[in-house]
Order: structure tokens, then C-alpha cells, then sequence
């Protein structure tokens, strides 16, 4: 297959996933729900909106454009998937397709349906795919591999897949750097910063750094329209958990229902709870342990304005790991 053909083809299933007809659609995220009750339909139909959004023909050109494609010798490039989010594994999969590689994939247990569905709808799309796309549960024959996993679960990867090109993604996770100058606006955008997926994905917002003396009750305040994540039986037992630890180890904390705050060095906070730190002087976020880094306009160098993380383009590559440049070099 030419370039342009594998353009046209993606492009071609942007539109497709953006049109999926509302029955179909009701009964795809019903399946995709039996399977993992984190994935809601509202969950869902984000992950797909954002993926279609990028599938877009003069996105894909501009994209591949610094990339000599064409040298490529096709490989077959293995991808162990993630699961915590819906089409987590999605871009990894556009990257080797559009690159010209084989995608030998093991989808993640936790989101087979709608991976599934994307993959017979490229098929669908151009038969000339079905070639060039095995699923499979092992890595035996690979020539590369990406594989996303926990910092435990990496060490076992670093050492199986040591003798062959990899990319070995460990645990990530993203914060925001307030000012006390936000408007409500952007601390409404926040919000989906953190609540989107649960809080779920390496994207979402798990960590405050605020300024010394702020005042957490505006911010609580502008979140209701997010108390719906209360609905969820599986959060809701995260919550009532996460704040009785905090009530028995005497730690304080502000709480507005569904989303526990309290003060915390640790990067990587648990489901419903948002860490916090203060700080005089503007940190230095540049921990390899970060992913994103949100700020209200954008403003600090490299971050990302508030509400935007969830929404990730084709060049913003997990980990910073350029993963064309990775398979171009294959």
C-alpha cells in the first residue's frame, strides 16, 4: 500500500467512527461496558469523538510530512495494549499502519470490543489491512515492540524484550500548575482535566501545585456539574474508601461530595482523590514521572491549557517518545 492510500484509508475511518449511527453505537458501548464497567457510554463516545477528530486527511499529511515513510522496510512491530482508558492503544496502532509495519497486537482484556470495532472498520475500509494486522496473546515472532504496562510490569518487558528494538512505557501521570488568578472558566475546564475517564488515564489530572494560602472552596465550588461521576458504583467505592482511610489516619482534607483533596507529595493520586502541593517559587515540573502538565492559558512552556489534556493530538506521543520517528528507524 502507497501512503496516501494508508492516509485516505485512516482518513476515510475518521469520518466512519464520527457517523456511527445511534443504535449501533448504544449497543457498541453496551458490549464494551460488559467487559469493563469503567467504560460508560459517555466514556465511550469521548474516546471515539477525539479519535475522530484527528483522523482528518490534511492532519494525517502535515503529520507524517517530516518522516521519510518511504524507506521504510516493513517490519512487524508489536504492540502490548493498555486497557484503563477506551482506545488507549489506538494511536500506537496508527503509528505502525501509517508507518507501512505489520501490527502484531494484544489487545488489553479490558477494551477488546472497541478496538475490535475500529480494526474491522479500517478492514471494512481497505480489505488490504487484513494483511498487514494479526491480534494475537504472544510475542514470539516480533521484530519491535511498544508495550505499556505498570513500573512493575516494564521491568518484566525491559528484560523479555531486551535483545529487539522496544518502546517500554511505565506509570505517568499529569498535574496543574495554578497561579490564583484563574478565572471560573478555566477552573470549570479543570474539571474535566481531572474527572474525564475517572480519572483513569496518564492525561488526567491527579496533582495540584497552587500557590501558598489558596483557596480550594472556589474551585469545589465551580465542580458540580462533574458530581455525576458519583453514579458510578466502582467510584463511588473508591470515594467512601479513600475518606475513610483519611478520617482513620487523621489526615485532613477538603470534600465536596465525589472528589476528596488534601495535601500530598506523591505524584500519582488514587481514584477520587486530588493531591495538592504549595509552592513560593513556580516548581520545576520536568519529572520523566509526568506526562502532562496543565496550566489555564497554557502559559508555562511545554503545558497544556486547562480542559485540553484529555484531547491529545497526533504528534503529542506517550512518554514524549516520538513513536514514527522509533518505527521509521526500524
Amino acid at each position: 500500500m502507497k501512503l496516501s492510500e494508508r492516509i485516505d484509508a485512516f482518513a476515510e475511518l475518521g469520518k466512519v467512527l464520527h457517523s456511527i449511527e445511534v443504535t449501533d453505537k448504544d449497543n457498541l458501548f453496551r458490549q464494551a461496558g460488559n467487559y469493563n464497567a469503567w467504560f460508560t457510554p459517555e466514556q465511550c463516545d469521548l474516546a471515539l469523538t477525539g479519535i475522530s477528530k484527528f483522523l482528518v486527511k490534511e492532519d494525517l499529511t502535515q503529520w507524517v510530512m517530516p518522516y521519510n515513510l518511504s524507506l521504510s522496510t516493513s517490519r512487524e512491530v508489536g504492540v502490548v495494549m493498555a486497557g484503563n482508558i477506551p482506545l488507549v492503544g489506538f494511536h500506537d496502532m496508527l503509528c505502525i499502519l501509517i508507518s507501512g509495519h505489520h501490527l502484531a497486537a494484544k489487545l488489553s482484556s479490558q477494551d477488546t470490543i472497541l478496538m475490535r470495532y475500529v480494526i474491522d472498520a479500517l478492514i471494512r475500509i481497505d480489505p488490504r489491512f487484513n494483511e498487514f494486522i494479526t491480534l494475537t496473546e504472544r510475542m514470539n515472532n516480533v521484530e519491535a515492540v511498544i508495550a505499556t504496562g505498570s513500573d512493575n510490569t516494564s521491568r518484566y518487558f525491559e528484560y523479555y524484550f531486551r535483545n529487539i528494538p522496544h518502546i517500554i512505557r511505565k506509570n505517568r501521570s499529569s498535574c496543574a500548575l495554578l497561579r490564583g488568578d484563574e478565572t471560573e472558566e478555566q477552573l470549570i475546564a479543570l474539571g474535566r482535566d481531572v474527572f474525564s475517564y475517572y480519572g483513569l488515564g496518564c492525561r488526567n489530572v491527579s496533582k495540584l501545585y497552587v500557590p501558598k494560602g489558596y483557596d480550594f472552596v472556589k474551585l469545589l465550588d465551580l465542580w458540580p456539574q462533574y458530581s455525576d461521576v458519583s453514579n458510578h458504583h466502582k467510584y463511588v467505592n473508591n470515594y467512601d474508601y479513600n475518606k475513610s482511610i483519611l478520617l482513620v489516619n487523621r489526615v485532613p482534607f477538603l470534600d465536596n461530595g465525589f472528589i476528596l483533596i488534601t495535601e500530598n507529595s506523591a505524584l500519582v493520586s488514587p481514584i477520587s482523590v486530588l493531591y495538592y502541593e504549595t509552592y513560593t517559587n513556580t516548581p520545576d515540573l520536568t519529572s520523566e514521572k509526568i506526562q502532562c502538565v496543565a496550566t489555564s492559558t497554557g502559559w508555562s512552556e511545554g503545558s497544556i491549557p486547562f480542559g485540553k489534556t484529555q484531547e491529545p493530538g497526533l504528534t503529542d506521543y506517550a512518554d514524549r517518545v516520538d513513536t514514527l520517528k522509533f518505527l521509521t528507524a526500524l
